[in-house]
């Protein structure tokens, strides 16, 4: 199976948004579920630009009477006459009969005179409705920055209908892994891949839980199974293959499992499962770090995002120079560990000559995925290439 066909078929996993009503203060990173409609015109009145006078053209370059002020929160209600001018300061509703604010830099003042000395082309004058109207509109599907905040809360918008952060559980299991602190015996290692899997969850929206570390036995998978009852998303890490000990796929069917596919045509990550488990998803990635951590990237938070309402969840793709040439791809798409540069042509991607699947290391070093399809060609220094940047 193809990535494209895989991605396709765990995003239809996502189960439908779940809406939750939050204040716009804890808002920043969620996604709009239902259209924010602004309540406000904003400016909500024809506003000065800056500080100066207002005046009418036909007066200029006077001398002018100064006959009121008028600053923000504070405006004034007359209407300027023949000759008139007012004091107005950056923000405060524009008087009725003005034309243009000049700024203050280009007028000299004289008691309650006040002459412009530089030729007037600008208004200085923001109209109401500039910036946006009552009705207009925030739409669904987008992933709520500060600005939005910014924007939604000048909006009179108190709050917003948001999808609610999918629980994720992560289960590492196997008898070689040890918990980070412990003293590992012969033949273990230190369990890091829970870390960073549940790490991306997080960025990508989820509550992610770490569940304690399986045994390679099917009573010690059951009993976390059964700890991560309630998840939206269950994400296991290693046992995923075909070998005597990989033991995940078959308690996960032995539980009702109902699985999509099982190995991919890519690399690194080519044992990947993915499949629902009651009311929710499964995925189990491969055990090898760096195969486990790209997984994560192109099928597990895509499928994070699309259940939060993310219009757009999958893998950001950008392109850049290849720095270097490459010999034919073979048969699964490749995905390799590499570092951007930038030089005379723009961004430059070079990846590693190592692409150990076991080198954590080296991913931390690297900045993107250079993607290359199954089957690609030789490829020269210069050339575009497609890739995908690592979070950091």
């Amino acid at each position: 199976m193809s990535v494209d066909q895989a991605l396709a078929l765990v995003l239809g996993l996502a189960r439908e948004p779940q809406p939750e009503q939050l204040a716009l203060a804890e808002a920043r990173g969620r996604v709009l579920l239902a259209d924010a409609v602004s309540q406000m015109t904003q400016p909500p009145f024809d506003a000065a630009a800056m500080d100066g006078y207002a005046v009418r053209r036909a007066d200029l370059p006077g001398p002018l009477r100064v006959v009121a002020e008028a600053a923000a929160g504070r405006g004034w209600d007359g209407t300027l006459g023949p000759g008139e001018a007012a004091r107005i300061f950056t923000g405060a509703p524009v008087p009725d009969g003005a034309e243009l604010v000049v700024m203050q830099e280009d007028t000299t003042r004289d008691g309650d005179l006040v002459t412009v000395t530089v030729p007037q082309g600008r208004s200085n004058i923001r109209p109401r409705g500039n910036d946006f109207s009552a009705g207009d509109r925030v739409v669904a599907g987008r992933v709520l920055s500060a600005v939005d905040l910014a924007l939604l809360a000048a909006m009179n918008v108190p709050q917003v209908t948001v999808g609610r952060r999918p629980r994720v559980a992560v289960l590492a299991g196997g008898d070689e892994l040890v918990a980070p602190g412990g003293a590992p015996g012969p033949g273990q290692i230190i369990s890091s891949n829970d870390l960073a899997v549940a790490a991306l969850a997080r960025d990508a929206g989820a509550e992610p839980r770490i569940l304690p570390l399986a045994r390679d036995t099917e009573s010690s998978l059951r009993e976390a199974f059964a700890a991560a009852a309630g998840a939206d998303l269950v994400v296991t890490i290693g046992g995923a293959s075909v070998g005597e000990h990989d033991l995940i796929a078959r308690v996960a069917a032995d539980l009702g499992m109902e699985r999509a596919f099982h190995r991919i045509a890519m690399r690194p990550g080519r044992p990947l499962m993915a499949g629902r488990l009651g009311d929710g998803a499964m995925l189990g990635l491969p055990g090898n770090p760096v195969s486990a951590i790209v997984t994560a990237v192109l099928f597990m938070q895509p499928l994070i995002r699309a259940t939060q309402g993310h219009a757009a969840p999958q893998p950001v793709v950008r392109h850049a120079a290849l720095a270097g040439d490459l010999p034919p791809e073979g048969g699964r798409q490749h995905y390799l560990r590499a570092a951007l540069r930038e030089d005379g042509r723009g961004t430059v991607i070079a990846p590693f000559g190592d692409q150990d699947s076991a080198r954590l290391a080296l991913l931390a070093q690297a900045d993107a995925l250079l993607v290359r399809p199954a089957g690609d060609p030789a490829r020269r220094a210069g050339e575009l290439m497609q890739y995908i940047p690592l979070p950091r």
